[in-house]
């Protein structure tokens, strides 16, 4: 017998409204699901149930969507780099820093744990995650519960920082080809797998760091499996300077340039465009690019924010008609935080209150986010979807009072008041606790695989230094 789970009058709904295509709360009703899907939203369940919850004093909505996010060693740099950045590179600390905390593989498995525990607390039911390829990506993700989709990177050239000035690139096409060779096998794999919510996706990994023709090959290959295509582009100056003097386009024009750009194509971050102000463009054509081929930007706010950059605007993005959903790059793998963070940036943009909404942001982390997912099943509460949805509790201190639930959540609560998160019918938060992965075992060993990694930075930083001189503490160690 089918496990049905049915929550009894559940106080604030966010369904969805298929006349408006919009997100829209409901006063009372039940919510009921099973591992199939949405049974019954907003109205009364007359079935049999196998749990029933009570909904007094919670909201139910549907599960966040995160489009752009890295495992791999991302959640071992937490407090290491926040104050640092190369100076001759627009103080993006990216290029020159990140390469030096490397935890091996010893450390892939609590870092994908940390990140999918965190995400899923937050309010994420699908996660797009780009990292190398590795077997144990398949099964924690698996084990997880959560909906993820794995885009092992491949690249034909590393950076290399000169000085701490000058970005180099060190070119070894063959091992590129060969991680391409790998990456096509590893996303075949990730859609067969038995669980039935993982995919693959293409991902070159930076647009400047592949040759047009493995740019073009990529895109060719993932159209041929219909599979999703998602690239960093337009991330940072160094990279549209480095576009400028190769080719003289932006990472838009050029993507466009090669027949890259489509409705199933993801660009990372995309924040460097032709209108941006920090750029010698004085045009605006770009943006009516993404617009016109479909294309979807991954907006991760918080890590480009500690550097000081910011996209010009989010609420720019969406009135030019652009698909823009939210990722969250790096630590703190925080999908509500990322959300408060995208307005607030781009309120601070646009130099106004009115550039855009909570409305805006929630429809970016839900319904935006299956669009650039070629879905209609994620992302929203309506019968039939997929039972991915979180239960918030009204009552926690952090909420209280409400007048708007999702604004009291977004711009108060955060994970706060996640109380469960349910990913096809089963529940995969608990009270806050992942209930598949030993998420405080995972916790407990970051602290020695950091204490570890910045042992050994100086291994791999090009001057030698120590991680000291690479990241001083923020306040002074008086000795005893």
């Amino acid at each position: 017998m089918t496990e049905i789970t049915v929550i009894r009058d559940v106080e604030t709904i966010v369904a969805y409204d298929p006349d408006g295509d919009r997100q829209v709360y409901l006063h009372g009703g039940d919510v009921a699901f099973d591992e199939t899907g949405l049974i019954c939203v907003g109205t009364r369940f007359e079935g049999q149930a196998t749990t029933e919850l009570s909904g007094k004093a919670r909201m139910v909505m549907p599960g966040l969507i995160d489009i752009h996010c890295h495992s791999h060693d991302e959640p071992m740099a937490k407090s290491i780099f926040e104050d640092v950045g190369t100076a001759a590179l627009w103080g993006q600390a990216m290029y020159e820093y990140s390469g030096v905390i490397d935890g091996g593989e010893d450390a892939r498995a609590a870092c994908l744990t940390v990140m999918l525990g965190d995400l899923m607390r937050s309010g994420a039911t699908t996660i797009l995650d780009i990292a190398g390829a590795n077997d144990i990506w398949l099964d924690i993700a698996a084990q997880s519960g959560a909906r993820a989709y794995l885009a092992p990177g491949f690249r034909q050239a590393d950076w290399v920082v000169s000085d701490s000035h000058r970005l180099d690139f060190e070119w070894n096409d063959k091992a590129g080809r060969d991680a391409f060779a790998r990456a096509l096998d590893f996303a075949e794999r990730a859609r067969a797998h038995p669980s039935g919510r993982l995919d693959g996706v293409i991902s070159p990994s930076q647009v400047e760091t592949c040759r047009p023709d493995l740019l073009v090959d990529a895109a060719e290959e993932a159209r041929n499996r219909s599979m999703l295509i998602t690239v960093h582009t337009a991330q940072t100056m160094a990279e549209h300077e480095e576009l400028l003097r190769r080719t003289g386009l932006t990472g838009v024009q050029y993507l466009e340039q090669l027949g890259v750009l489509g409705p199933d194509v993801i660009l990372g971050h995309c924040i460097f465009a032709d209108h941006h102000s920090w750029t010698r463009q004085r045009t605006r054509n770009d943006l009516v690019t993404l617009a016109d081929r479909g294309t979807t930007v991954a907006h991760c706010p918080v890590t480009f924010a500690r550097s000081g950059m910011a996209l010009e605007t989010l609420g720019a993005y969406r009135r030019a008609g652009v698909n823009v959903a939210i990722g969250t790059d790096s630590y703190p793998f925080n999908m509500l935080e990322e959300m408060r963070q995208a307005l607030i940036c781009s309120r601070l943009g646009g130099k106004s209150v009115f550039d855009i909404n909570t409305a805006d942001i929630f429809d970016a982390a839900t319904l935006a986010g299956a669009k650039a997912l070629g879905r209609d099943d994620i992302g929203r509460l309506s019968v039939g979807a997929k039972a991915d949805l979180l239960v918030i509790d009204l009552d926690a201190p952090t909420m209280r009072p409400v007048y708007d639930p999702l604004r009291s959540l977004l711009h108060c609560a955060a994970e706060r008041a996640v109380e469960r998160v349910y990913v096809d019918g089963r529940l995969t938060v608990n009270q806050g606790k992942p209930t598949q992965l030993d998420y405080d075992g995972a916790v407990r060993e970051m602290q020695a695989l950091q204490d570890w990694a910045c042992s050994r930075a100086g291994t791999y930083d090009p001057r030698g230094r120590n991680i000291d001189e690479l990241a001083p503490k923020s306040l002074p160690v008086l000795e005893r």
